[in-house]
């Protein structure tokens, strides 16, 4: 018996960027027809002229569970990744306990099935309860479905370990990747060492502490053949250092984050934690340097690095409180109003940062895109109305976001996974 659903005057972006109109045949499931006038009696969703994207896909999210419930659980968190456009989100495995071996994992895919509304395709972790020391079975991992590996939230600080982790998972040819962080040269910082960490008399983190990391990696990546993928880059010198690798042919791709296109050390207020991110807001030659390295290929794509946590937690001031804001419900319409709508980029380059190239870099078949034998992952979304960023509203557990009050354009209205509908404004 198939499953047949109809979305009807739907506005889609063509493969040179133009807006069309058209319906989209659905058949359990999967798109199986994109033509207008599109026939049928049984189910219809009518788009109403409405922009319709391929779902949009997260590499790099944190839902807490387990462990974490407090601050986020799977079902919140793929909640509110559907109420943010994303249908398919990739989980750090930086959890209590770490998904670093076959049972942990297999608790980790249940959790998922029992309570996730959207794809989930967790990491596992490159070393044991990720403490950088003893290497995890990668081959095990990636039989139980891992995207790939990290020990995201710490950065591997002994080159051996990440030389013997890039050896071993180059000949499974799945993703190494990295959260870039020398701990020597963290020097007790809360936020970029530059202008704001004066202004306020705060210890910085300086820039060189990512990019050296980067630097060494690439050089061991290039040793050993593996698919090496740099995590929330934030700096003008790591763009610099990830574009040398890309001209010598080194297998490596990066990401950024929508907070650091869009805001700098400059933005943040005195003690407001919800600016406290890790890695930080930089300077204002680096965000450029960003949105350049976006632009000119050098960084593949767009992750929210969505990280929740608790009022509490964040009200211990810049010292104490721990890193990270939430990404899910605020990452399309902050980006689209501020490249979009201004001009600086076409939406068809936003959508595809955040759907074709995600699904190309980590190799995920069958979505990101809007096409015939492809999943039916879709986000209906608004680009028209205007609406102020409320905190209260978020899905998510967590609250902590710099965006609060921010109005913006291009609201995701529906999102469908597989054909279903998991969110409906």
């Amino acid at each position: 018996m198939k499953e047949i659903l109809i979305l009807k005057n739907a506005k889609i972006l063509s493969d040179n960027g133009d807006i069309v109109s058209t319906d989209i045949k659905i058949e359990n499931g999967i798109i199986s027809e994109i033509a207008s006038g599109i026939s049928y009696e049984g189910e219809l969703i009518d788009a109403g002229g409405l922009f319709v994207s391929a779902g949009f896909i997260d590499v790099h999210v944190h839902l807490r569970e387990p462990g974490g419930e407090h601050k986020e659980t799977i079902k919140t968190g793929s909640m509110a990744a559907a109420k943010g456009g994303f249908t398919t989100i990739c989980p750090m495995p930086n959890t209590k306990p770490v998904p670093d071996r076959g049972e942990r994992f297999d608790d980790l895919l249940l959790r998922i099935k029992e309570s996730a509304v959207v794809k989930i395709r967790p990491y596992g972790a490159i070393t044991e309860d990720s403490k950088g020391e003893k290497l995890t079975n990668f081959k095990v991992l990636k039989d139980k479905g891992a995207v790939g590996f990290t020990d995201d939230g710490v950065g591997i600080q002994q080159a051996g370990v990440m030389y013997k982790a890039m050896q071993e998972v180059a000949k499974i040819q799945l993703p190494i990747a990295a959260h870039c962080e020398d701990n020597s040269l963290i020097l007790g910082g809360c936020i970029h060492d530059g202008k704001k960490a004066q202004e306020l008399g705060l210890k910085g983190i300086p820039s060189v502490c990512e990019s050296v990391h980067i630097a060494r990696d690439i050089l061991l990546a290039e040793a050993t053949g593996a698919h090496y993928h740099v995590c929330h880059v934030s700096s003008k010198e790591s763009v610099r250092v990830i574009a040398d690798a890309k001209k010598a042919g080194i297998n490596v791709t990066a990401e950024v984050s929508p907070h650091h296109l869009v805001l700098t050390e400059e933005d943040i207020i005195s003690s407001d934690t919800n600016y406290k991110m890790n890695p930080p807001l930089r300077s204002k030659e680096d965000r450029l340097s960003l949105i350049k390295g976006l632009e000119d290929g050098v960084i593949d794509c767009i992750a929210t690095d969505h990280a929740p946590h608790t009022e509490e937690e964040k009200s211990k001031g810049m010292y104490d409180s721990p890193f990270g804001i939430v990404g899910f419900e605020t990452a399309f319409p902050v980006l689209y109003t501020k490249f979009v709508k201004t001009g600086k980029w076409t939406l068809k380059q936003l959508v595809d940062w955040m759907t074709i190239k995600p699904a190309a870099v980590f190799k995920l078949s069958n979505i990101g895109k809007i096409k015939a034998g492809y999943c039916a992952d879709l986000t209906l979304i608004n680009l028209d109305i205007a609406e102020k960023v409320d905190k209260n509203a978020f899905v998510s557990k967590g609250k902590n976001t710099p965006f609060d009050g921010w109005l913006c354009y291009g609201w995701p209205v529906m999102t469908l996974v597989n054909g279903k509908i998991v969110y409906k404004k």
